[in-house]
């Protein structure tokens, strides 16, 4: 009987972020899209930046598509709240050019696992 006990008490429901259930969730999820969606054009206009809108739209769709198989309630509040945090300072232009910018990094060549080639990357 007591490790019944001792498993009810550490198993406890979560208490909700913002969300009460999944479709609410999404229908936060979806308000953040649109919000970055429309703003698009004066991202472009105020940072000067050398994309245009369709390439914007990519990076944003990316972006959703990457957190699209999270299904805990919890965590996608979270990740709405981060982006509502990110939409602010691209907004008040608390960020840079540098800033927006850096989401089109091209830092996405791995870097090498295997012995020979990290001793070939380290000759470079």
């Amino acid at each position: 009987m007591a490790a019944k006990e001792t498993v009810k008490t550490i198993c406890r429901n979560a208490r909700p972020v913002m969300s009460s259930d999944l479709t609410e969730a999404r229908r936060r999820a979806l308000g953040l899209y649109r919000a970055f969606y429309r703003y698009i054009p004066y991202i472009i206009k105020y940072f000067d930046i050398p994309k245009n809108e369709q390439d914007c739209r990519c990076k944003l769709r990316e972006y959703f598509y990457k957190h699209a198989c999270v299904t805990d309630v919890r965590v996608i509040d979270i990740l709405v709240i981060k982006g509502y945090m990110e939409l602010k300072e691209v907004t008040h232009l608390w960020q840079q050019k540098g800033h927006v910018m850096s989401h089109w990094n091209p830092s996405a060549e791995p870097k090498p696992c295997d012995f020979l080639g990290k001793f070939l990357a380290g000759m470079d």
